[in-house]
């Protein structure tokens, strides 16, 4: 049984208090929500939130021009523990929040709310929030979904990737038509400008490695329709799932890897299909010129621009804009690790996270969901262990296979005991571990099941060759017993 807990702090400015609360500031409370998974697991969260008054340094931060100076203000001011939250009530006739927004969420791990008059309205938004900037059911039945009856998914939970201990993530320029297009992209520039910042921050995740790669010659697979009104080439969204497997084979990252490959590919079309269009299922044109698939990557179609003049000397030379393509790119990525936005509630106003592609409490986001799925994970993984032990009763374990489980069954258990403190950081860290031994147990070499045989085996394999001379020595020994016998029987000869 797993207990997530977040510590909340709800800090009341000046003129919001509401006036049914039950007891004085400061004071705290609880408030528990069980998650059901299936019918045998279930995961409760529990919210242990501190009501009190805003200090001095606070109510001047709150007094800020704009909700954004108010949050980089309060920052310095705020419990910045992974997990936490610092919920700012404020009240109702503040200028703080835009017209039509009560809840502002910033970059860190603090919201600015409307007070709602009253304690049970308060509450409701503090519901809203802590879903927003913690966990969701869905997000939690997203990290166990191997354990969730497939009619309960949501349509987007197969589409994140599973966490892992590294991602290795490789930028792909396909030209498949080198005569008439010299392509020059400037990918390690790009990947230092707009994507180690994102990696800087996901570091505490997992670790990632980063690659890059020009594919010469290499075709989508799928012949695109030719649309006679726009004068250009479409492909549509049900071809789109064709264009994977044959663009897949000239990749050859993922072949030798250890870990998940997110694969980025920006396709230039060849110069008898351009320009090319891809339409969603509606049959509009994707804004973008992009599509992603789910736990794999994303493939953007960059469009080259025709010379003004038919005898304009080939190859034409491209310069890719890569803020335009990595734009995409890390919009794909963040849809990947399971941190799209749509499903905010319409009257909150999220801050964008900035160069760092990801704010703090989407950090929080998603170390909630791989935790809980690496303590699933461990507990498969050992699960499925002691049913192959029970299976080959002649298995043998060695020492410091025992200790690899050992040591994770007591690292899945500091996990739970760090979650059900509030601890997020410790237990993240615990449930990687946990995993670590837990995969160092179950592949260790002297566990492979090729090197036992049950009885049944043995007596297949030996029976056919010591059958052909057990018959001859079988015969031999009948006869001496024969023998022997006549011998007792005949009379002895007395002189």
């Amino acid at each position: 049984q797993v207990q997530l807990v977040v510590p909340m702090a709800v800090v009341f400015g000046s003129g919001s208090v509401p006036g049914d609360l039950p007891r004085p500031l400061p004071f705290r409370d609880v408030q528990e929500m069980e998650i059901s998974v299936n019918l045998r697991t279930s995961v409760t969260s529990r919210y242990e939130m501190f009501y009190r008054s805003t200090t001095a340094q606070e109510e001047a931060a709150l007094a800020a021009a704009t909700a954004r100076e108010a949050d980089a203000a309060l920052h310095p001011l705020q419990d910045t523990a992974l997990g936490s939250l610092t919920v700012y009530v404020v009240p109702e006739t503040s200028s703080l929040l835009p017209q039509g927004t009560d809840v502002y969420v910033g970059k860190h791990r603090s919201a600015l709310v409307r007070a709602g008059g009253s304690l049970a309205a308060l509450q409701a938004r503090l519901r809203e929030v802590t879903q927003v900037m913690s966990f969701t059911a869905s997000s939690i039945a997203a990290a166990l979904s191997d354990r969730v009856p497939d009619g309960q998914l949501s349509p987007d939970a197969r589409r994140y990737l599973k966490s892992s201990l590294g991602y290795e993530i490789t930028f792909s320029l396909l030209n498949p038509d080198p005569k008439s297009h010299a392509v020059d992209w400037d990918i390690e520039g790009a990947v230092n400008r707009y994507v180690k910042p994102v990696l800087d921050k996901l570091s505490l995740v997992a670790n990632f490695s980063v690659d890059s790669q020009i594919l010469y010659y290499a075709v989508l697979g799928v012949t695109p329709r030719y649309d006679k009104e726009s004068s250009s080439f479409l492909l549509s969204a049900h071809s789109l799932p064709h264009v994977i497997n044959p663009v897949e084979a000239r990749l050859g990252s993922s072949a030798a890897s250890l870990y998940p490959v997110l694969n980025f590919l920006l396709y230039v079309p060849e110069r008898s299909h351009s320009p090319l269009y891809i339409q969603d299922k509606d049959g509009a044109p994707v804004s973008t010129n992009a599509f992603h698939s789910p736990r794999w990557g994303g493939i953007m179609v960059y469009n080259v621009e025709a010379p003004a003049s038919p005898q304009a000397s080939l190859p034409l030379h491209v310069d890719v804009d890569m803020a335009r393509v990595m734009e995409v790119f890390l919009a794909q990525l963040r849809l990947l690790f399971g941190l799209s936005r749509e499903e905010v509630p319409a009257e909150f106003l999220l801050e964008r996270p900035g160069n760092e592609g990801l704010a703090d409490w989407e950090l929080d986001h998603l170390l909630w969901a791989h935790t809980v799925e690496n303590i699933a994970t461990v507990s498969t993984t050992l699960t499925s262990l002691a049913q192959l032990l029970d299976k080959i009763g002649n298995i043998v374990i060695k020492d410091d296979v025992a200790s690899e489980v050992y040591r994770a069954v007591a690292s899945v258990q500091s996990a739970v005991t760090e979650l059900s403190l509030g601890h997020l950081h410790a237990a993240f860290q615990a449930s990687k571990e946990a995993v670590t031994s837990s995969e160092k147990a179950f592949f260790d070499p002297s566990l492979l099941h090729l090197l036992y045989f049950p009885d049944d085996q043995k007596f297949a394999i030996y029976i056919p060759l010591f059958l052909p001379m057990a018959v001859p020595i079988l015969l031999s020994l009948a006869k001496i017993v024969r023998e022997t016998r006549q011998r007792k029987k005949e009379p002895t000869k007395m002189d």
